[in-house]
């Protein structure tokens, strides 16, 4: 492996790191730099494509909806480099408080990232979150499943 994609795959994963320690933070603008201008999600959340993943006010009211902070962490991360193109997956474990609620919840989910890089660096053009779900005709998600 070169000294330059060792060097990419650190900023990559450098740009992953980031995400734990803004979810931990709740750091809204932290957490929307790291997106490009024109960044595709789809996330946990409905509905099936988030159109607004830069959108500050709907980040920040999602970090309203918890009694305190967010963990979240990363696991089993896995990052791949090509030139200016880069990929990532892993599993993500998310744990808070929903508010008015005394106990916290914890959901191990699906993670895979796209990054570009341009001249600011390495952006995140797609994040993609799943959970599984039961696949004996209840569709049930999966959400008891740890790694």
């Amino acid at each position: 492996m070169t000294s330059t994609v060792v060097t990419d795959e650190t900023q990559v994963r450098d740009v992953l790191a980031r995400l734990v320690t803004g979810m931990r933070a709740g750091d809204v603008d932290g957490l929307i730099a790291r997106f490009t201008p024109d960044v595709v999600q789809y996330s946990l959340a409905p509905p099936l494509r988030q159109p607004e993943a830069r959108d500050a006010d709907r980040l920040a009211a999602w970090f309203g909806t918890f009694a305190g902070p967010v963990d979240y962490d990363l696991t089993d991360l896995e990052v791949f480099v090509g030139g200016d193109i880069a990929y990532a997956h892993g599993i993500a474990r998310l744990t808070a408080t929903p508010a008015g609620m005394t106990e916290p919840f914890t959901l191990w989910f699906r993670l895979t990232v796209g990054l570009r890089r341009d001249a600011e660096g390495w952006k995140v053009e797609h994040e993609h979150q799943s959970v599984p779900f039961h696949m004996d005709g209840s569709f049930r998600a999966a959400v008891d499943l740890e790694p």
